[in-house]
């Protein structure tokens, strides 16, 4: 039958709100690495050895996880579009000042790096517990697997896109336009945010029959409406002491952590591995580092569709989500071979199959998003990127004193490799059943 005015097909708005949410990390993890390809260069110019930029590079770490929590306040009480709104615009900002800092003498350099390291850590805080809940109010359970892999696998896209950019810039103008092109398209991307994210009640393009599809099969669509967020107006520390107490979700966090360990090493030292231990130029290994991204893309979507067809076929939510994730982290461990090979093509080739797997088993955001408590998605995102952006502290300073001292990059891949043999632990021996958690109402 045709169909009437009385019954229209739903609407496809939540594909443009994921779309935007793709582009949006994108950049994000673009402007993040930034220095891991004109980190060399940089580092000739302000005589900076390893361990120092080790530190430069833990600096947005630190900032980063710090911001966590007060990140998943400040969405739960203003709202997604709002704070992420000005989070683009902000770490669009102090990513083109990271340009500034050569004209500095070299201590004052140092310090500025650093502190804008900071900075950008803290305003790009909110982002990804904004993709969560943005992705829990637009996507209803049995798709939410995908557009959660969808927007995390955008950490490898931006690899893919703009390594070689930024590698082609360092070679052809400095390392400093690196920075300043990176921070002028975040700017056009804030203008753009603005005209398309909305609350799913509050879009323009979005009709009833979508939103009832969504809510019908569990998204949160109202959860930004005003009446909701003026409960919260700063951390709840009784629900941040019950999902730490809760042993799936700690599971889960911890997990995280050693996955997001394989993410800092691929955006931080990777590309130097390239340059200092199989002595590829700027330019190639601009260039190389794109295979391996790309891979890693391919299997951060292919992973969000494995699990959500494992959902559709009957399989409990637990099986659909960790079949994934251990199968992902243990192709990750083979990149361990490549301390055992010498031929440039081959190490790419293995890395790439290492990040292929991390990118199958990157579904932790999907994880969250099945189970933060209604009433606390902000902030339970907010522990969950605090617990897995350690990593962002611990392995570029970790494997800058390993390189320093060992003057080897062997037993960094190493230090990686046992990081993905923990994720597997984690989530077969800790995590259990995954579920929705229910948070006790404290007495007032």
């Amino acid at each position: 039958m045709p169909e009437t005015a009385a019954s229209p097909a739903p609407t496809r708005v939540r594909y443009l709100v994921l779309a935007m949410l793709f582009v949006a990390t994108t950049l994000n993890f673009a402007d993040r690495a930034t220095l891991s390809i004109a980190g060399p260069a940089a580092a000739g110019q302000l005589g900076l050895g390893a361990v120092a930029m080790g530190y430069v590079f833990s600096a947005f770490g630190w900032a980063y996880v710090f911001g966590q929590i007060p990140g998943g306040v400040l969405l739960d009480r203003f709202g997604s579009k709002n704070v992420y709104t000005l989070s683009i615009l902000a770490w669009s900002v102090v990513t083109a000042l990271q340009g500034f800092v050569g004209y500095f003498g070299p201590a004052a350099a140092l310090i500025s790096l650093f502190s804008l390291r900071l900075l950008l850590g803290l305003a790009e805080s909110p982002s990804f517990p904004g993709n969560s809940r943005i992705v829990a109010a637009w996507f209803p359970t049995s798709e939410r697997g995908t557009a959660s892999a969808i927007f995390n696998a955008a950490q490898y896209f931006a690899t893919v896109v703009f390594a070689p950019l930024t590698g082609w810039l360092t070679h052809a103008y400095g390392w400093q336009y690196v920075f300043w092109v990176m921070g002028g398209l975040g700017v056009l991307l804030t203008l753009l945010w603005v005209k398309s994210i909305y609350n799913p009640r509050e879009h323009p393009l979005v009709n009833r029959a979508e939103l009832a599809y969504i809510q019908r099969g569990g998204g949160l669509i109202d959860m930004d409406q005003p009446a909701i967020a003026a409960h919260t107006t700063g951390p709840n520390w009784s629900h941040v002491k019950q999902m730490l107490a809760n042993r799936m979700l700690l599971g889960i966090f911890l997990g995280q952590y050693c996955i997001t360990t394989l993410t800092y090493f691929f955006l931080t030292w990777f590309p130097i591995y390239l340059m200092q231990e199989r002595h590829l130029s700027v330019l190639k290994a601009g260039f190389a580092v794109s295979l391996p991204a790309l891979c890693g893309f391919s299997g951060g979507v292919l992973g969000g569709l494995f699990s959500d067809y494992l959902l559709r076929r009957g399989h409990s939510l637990a099986f659909a989500r960790k079949v994934p994730i251990v199968a992902g982290m243990l192709l990750s461990v083979s990149m361990i071979v490549c301390n055992y090979v010498h031929a440039v093509w081959l190490v790419v080739g293995i890395m790439s199959l290492a990040f292929f797997g991390k990118g199958i088993g990157s579904l932790g955001w999907a994880v969250v998003s099945d189970t933060a408590p209604k009433d606390a998605a902000g902030l339970c995102g907010g522990l969950f990127n605090m617990f897995g952006n350690t990593a962002a502290i611990t392995t570029p300073t970790v494997i800058g004193y390993i390189v320093q001292g060992t003057r080897s990059f062997n037993g960094a891949l190493v230090f990686v490799a046992a990081n993905a043999v923990a994720a597997i632990v984690c989530y077969l021996f800790v995590v259990g059943d995954i579920q929705r958690v229910e948070l006790r109402k404290e007495p007032a």
